[in-house]
Formats: structure tokens, sequence, C-alpha cells
């Protein structure tokens, strides 16, 4: 049951908020929150006046005693979010809206705001690769400044603001790389032929491409060259593409011979040996990256390898039982 005298409180709040006196609202429903902590709407109704006095530290601190109060009250989570949108706290507010969802996933609010977030998110993204590409451009990196500028394509197709850029830096970048082409000799040019394959999914046709690279250059005595393990390392991702494992686990394992700490030919290996049922070999690889700095692995492959270790241990332990 309410507090009676919390709730006579919160009626004089109310009565102040309609006659716009907001400070004099928030006094009576801070009282009616001291009484009862534990009413969710006395915490929202001074977030709502706090907004209306544009103090959105303030309607944060009481959105977030709104949802302490009773996890389940969903205009807490609109009233914290609302406060972190004016606070330009986006990544915190996109979190604060999922919350809200989990609790009531057809909210209309919260879906709409969450929306118009993202939106606001991804123009601010877009609008910072216009301008590390425009850095770049000036400082005479043509490659860098193309590949972000595709970064801010692929996040907002047709944007007038990239498609100006792009109308500078593509000219550019396409006369460099024609020079650049000019200038490889055969070798190379199957492996430049392998990636244009890949990036076109044809991977049966980049294989070819790779395979004419890699057994010109062992040829020529140059099985261990940069140039060779690239190829090795991009004909192992395009076996991975057609399930050929035991193709993936033989040019992984070339790249390891000569760079053991090769990343990359660590997982995709681990991968594939999970693909042939090799549990522990993978788990050996898995354990390998993960014992490595986290810089040198990076977040997605550290995550992904932390995953398939859980994964492999409880099959390797599976099979231990079994056996």
């Amino acid at each position: 049951m309410p507090n009676p005298q919390a709730d006579t409180l919160k009626a004089e709040g109310n009565k102040f908020f309609k006659g716009g006196d907001f400070a004099k609202a928030i006094e009576k429903y801070e009282a009616a929150s001291r009484i009862d902590p534990n009413v969710p709407a006395y915490f929202s109704n001074a977030a709502a006046c706090w907004e209306k006095l544009g103090n959105f530290e303030k309607m944060a601190e009481a959105g977030k005693n709104c949802i302490k109060a009773d996890r389940n009250f969903v205009k807490g989570y609109f009233r914290l979010a609302t406060a972190q949108k004016n606070l330009n706290q986006l990544q915190e507010c996109i979190k604060t809206l999922e919350n809200g969802l989990g609790v009531q996933s057809t909210s209309p609010d919260l879906k709409r705001m969450k929306k118009e977030i993202t939106e606001l998110q991804r123009g601010e993204q877009v609008a910072a690769y216009i301008s590390k590409a425009q850095e770049q451009l000036q400082n005479g990196d043509i490659s860098s400044s193309m590949k972000t500028l595709e970064l801010a394509s692929r996040l907002d197709a047709g944007n007038p603001d990239v498609e100006k850029m792009m109308a500078r830096v593509k000219p550019k970048y396409e006369a460099m790389e024609a020079r650049r082409k000019a200038g490889l000799s055969s070798t190379e040019q199957h492996k430049e032929r392998g990636d244009e394959a890949y990036k076109a999914a044809n991977f049966e046709g980049a294989i070819e491409h790779y395979t004419k690279c890699i057994d010109s250059l062992r040829a020529n005595g140059k099985a261990e060259s940069p140039l060779a393990l690239k190829a090795y390392s991009n004909r192992a991702a395009c076996y991975k593409q057609i399930s050929n494992f035991d193709g993936t686990i033989a040019d992984c394992t070339a790249v390891l011979e000569v760079d053991p700490e090769n990343v990359k030919a660590l997982v995709r290996r681990a991968q594939a040996f999970e693909g042939v049922e090799r549990y522990r070999f993978a788990l050996q690889d898995v354990k390998t990256v993960l014992g490595m700095p986290y810089n040198t692995v990076g977040k997605a492959n550290f995550d992904l390898c932390n995953m398939m270790q859980h994964r492999l241990n409880r099959t390797v332990q599976q099979l231990k039982k079994m056996g």
C-alpha cells in the first residue's frame, strides 16, 4: 500500500508541476521519495521536472533512482535515456534503452528513441570518417583516405557528403592503383588477381591464382617470403570458405612454420581443426592465441578464442568420459 503522507506530497507536487513551478514540484517529489523510496513514480516525476529545467545531470540521477526503486518500471529507463541523450552520452543511452526493452520489448517510446539514437550515432560516425578521410588526403595518404570513405559509404550509402569526397579521392586512388599494378611481376599479379577474386566471393578462382603465385615463389626458392606467406594465408581463407579444412590446416601450418605467432593463421587453423573434429589440436591453437598479449590479439580474436576454448574444453571432457 502507498504511504498516505508520501502520496499527499506527490499530489502537491503534481499541482506545482501543472502550474509550471518545477522547483517546488521537485521538493515535493523528493520529500515523498524520502518517505517511501520504493515508489518509482516519485523519482520519475522529479526527473520530468529536471528535464523542464534543463538540468540533465539531475534528471539522469533521478532516472537511475527510479530504476533502482523498480527495475520493471519502464518509464524509468525512458527518463534516464532522455537525460543521457541530452548529455550526448549515446553509448550509455543505447544500453539503457536496451535494458528497458528487455523489460518491455514492445515499448513504443523506447523503440522510437533507440532508432533516433542509432541514427545519431551513425551520422556522427560518418562525419568522423569524412573528416578523417580529408585529413588523410591532405597528408597524401590516398589509399587510407579511400578505405575510410568506403567505410563511411557502407554506413550511409548515397550520403551526399561522402559521394562528394569520393569524387575527389577515387580518381587519384584509381590512378595510383594503375601505376602500382603496372609495376607488378607476374607472380605478384597472380596474388593481386586472387585478392580481387576473393572480394568477389569467387573462392575457387582465387585459389587458382594464389596457387600459381605460391608455385612460382617455391620454384624460385622464395617459399618463405612475405609474399608467399600472404598467398598461403589468403588461400587458407578461401579453403575455409568452401569448407576444405585440410587445405586450411596445411596453408596455416605453412605460415606458422615461418611466423609462429601469426594470430590469423592460429585462429583459422583452430577453426579448421574443430571442423575435422581434431579438438585437442584446435584447443592448443586457441590457448596459444589467448596466451599472447591482448593488444596483439585484438578484441574480436580474443572473444572468439575465449568462446571456442569453453566449447572445446567441454567437448574434450565429454570425449574423455566416453573413452
